[in-house]
């Protein structure tokens, strides 16, 4: 529906995953024979969630871990873990510093230059932990780190920024990343994101990505929509990128998943992700609160230390159990944020939803009193979904 905001201009109304619900159907199946698991190139995987590309989140002890617990995570080429050989001391002081002192502390640490050789040692010592061997690196980076990361072994490439498309009109004095090129030379598939539209979704397929990341500013540290104005709600945004990936695959013949990132804090959020056409999501903030995150209970965005334009900022998350309970559980908490996996198979099974192809047929309602209706108690005491 199109709304009038002013003579000369009109828009669309769009909507967040708070604002919508899921609908069960005329069947229910025991959530113990749900399938979960998807692919992203020649990987299988068993869980549909990939950890963000976050120094407060992602090294490479967790990164070993989350291939076993049959995730995946993300590691940055351009954070701490490839600017200095021994990180351990640099997230101490990202974490004892106080907010009035965390950015300017942020664009110091930050500004020492990345290594190729730790680039090769932690994709080395990830694999050597068994695990899949994921990297990200911005558009800027990617055309200088891109095959060297190849050659140490890594298994995905992400190219990740706060948009990236297939048209880019560069500085004169400045490399041009050609995405299709890019991905065609790469011996290895390449992730591209972000985006939010249709049509550039199905550029981005069309230029080779293996997958696409949709969503931009939803994170919970992330304040680009504070700082740029720009965003779409994530539900209408991965509604929108998944029928582009629709599209494409009945044009080609090649299916390309689609990955809602970032504002996804509970398994009820992921799930309606999910009902809206996701083949998988990928979380920070959620996987922050593990024992084995490296961000010492903190959570901070990407973008933060920037030094012209910071689009982040550091968040107190806390630590609430390891990887293995919040991802498979059991759970020790009661909001949803513990066993995602459960809480993802338990909502499968109650909207009759044998795959993740058929949870993204299950019917979806506006219902913006969904977590607040009859939760009086819960708000006033702080409990559940109150807190």
């Amino acid at each position: 529906m199109t709304i009038q905001i002013g003579r000369g201009k009109a828009a669309r109304r769009a909507y967040g995953i708070d604002e919508i619900a899921l609908v069960p159907g005329a069947r229910t199946i025991d959530p113990a024979i749900t399938d979960t698991a998807w692919g992203l190139g020649d990987l299988r995987l068993e869980i549909p969630i990939i950890a963000s590309a976050m120094d407060g989140v992602v090294d490479v002890t967790t990164a070993g871990r989350l291939s076993q617990l049959g995730a995946l995570g993300v590691l940055n080429l351009e954070g701490i873990q490839t600017r200095y050989a021994d990180p351990q001391p640099i997230l101490d002081k990202i974490a004892s510093v106080g907010n009035e002192d965390f950015v300017p502390l942020m664009q110091q640490l930050y500004s020492e230059p990345i290594q190729p050789e730790l680039i090769r040692q932690r994709i080395q010592e990830i694999r050597s932990l068994g695990g899949i061997a994921a990297v990200s690196a911005t558009p800027a980076r990617a055309l200088q780190f891109g095959r060297l990361a190849a050659e140490a072994g890594a298994h995905l490439f992400f190219v990740q920024a706060t948009v990236v498309s297939t048209d880019y009109l560069g500085a004169p004095d400045l490399p041009t990343l050609d995405l299709a090129q890019f991905c065609q030379d790469m011996p290895i598939p390449v992730v591209l994101g972000n985006c939010v539209t249709y049509d550039v979704t199905h550029k981005l397929m069309a230029a080779g990505a293996a997958a696409v990341l949709v969503g931009i500013g939803p994170g919970a540290a992330c304040t680009s929509r504070g700082v740029l104005g720009v965003g779409v709600p994530q539900a209408t945004a991965v509604a929108d990128c998944a029928a582009a990936r629709d599209d494409y695959f009945q044009e080609t013949g090649r299916y390309v998943p689609v990955i809602a990132d970032g504002g996804l804090v509970t398994g009820g959020d992921i799930c309606k992700c999910i009902a809206c056409g996701a083949d998988a999501v990928m979380i920070g903030s959620p996987l922050a609160r593990a024992q084995e995150a490296p961000g010492r209970g903190y959570h901070w965005g990407m973008a933060t230390p920037s030094p012209v334009l910071p689009r982040g900022t550091r968040i107190r998350v806390g630590t609430t159990g390891t990887l293995e309970q919040i991802l498979r559980g059991p759970a020790q908490l009661d909001d949803g944020t513990h066993n995602l996996l459960g809480a993802l198979k338990t909502s499968m099974g109650t909207l009759g939803a044998r795959t993740l192809r058929e949870m993204q047929q299950v019917e979806v309602v506006i219902a913006p009193s969904l977590l607040t209706e009859g939760k009086v108690y819960q708000k006033a005491q702080r409990l559940g979904m109150g807190k």
